[in-house]
């Protein structure tokens, strides 16, 4: 189950992996990188099949960067996350995101079973300050409806 402190705790971390990165433009993973490097994070792209995003080096997976990230937020199907988030726990790697749409039953228990914090079914840039309006609008809906992490 996801709480605030989990949630504050991962926002408090400077580097990050974005896993799900594309050439597909209107792929979340996209949004998600460039609003975090624009809020100031280190952002790292992952993707293997692209050598470069956004001007920035991509990386084929968590265990080619060059030095140690944080944290990662996992943009990708469900099928290909228990394999990601066991590379995180190879790469010393103890918060990860899996994004709305991301999540596994297979993943999460992975993590809680590793020592990996793990957020799941919530969206970061609904929490990641300042953030747009329309993500304080889909925090405010989930506010009233009882969905916030607490």
């Amino acid at each position: 189950m996801n709480s605030k402190k989990v949630v504050e705790d991962f926002l408090a971390q400077k580097k990050i992996a974005v896993v799900g990165v594309s050439r597909t433009k209107t792929k979340f993973g996209n949004a998600i990188y460039k609003e975090l490097k624009q809020k100031g994070y280190d952002v790292y792209a992952v993707n293997p099949h692209i050598s470069t995003f956004d001007d920035d080096p991509c990386y084929a997976d968590l265990l080619s960067f060059p030095e140690k990230v944080d944290a990662a937020i996992i943009c990708i199907p469900p099928t290909q996350t228990a394999a990601v988030v066991t590379l995180a726990k190879e790469a010393g790697i103890t918060k990860v995101w899996l994004q709305q749409g991301s999540q596994s039953d297979e993943a999460v228990k992975f993590c809680e079973e590793n020592g990996i914090d793990c957020i799941s079914n919530e969206c970061i840039l609904m929490f990641a300050q300042p953030s747009a309006f329309i993500h304080r609008a889909h925090k405010w809906v989930w506010g009233v409806l009882g969905k916030l992490p607490s």
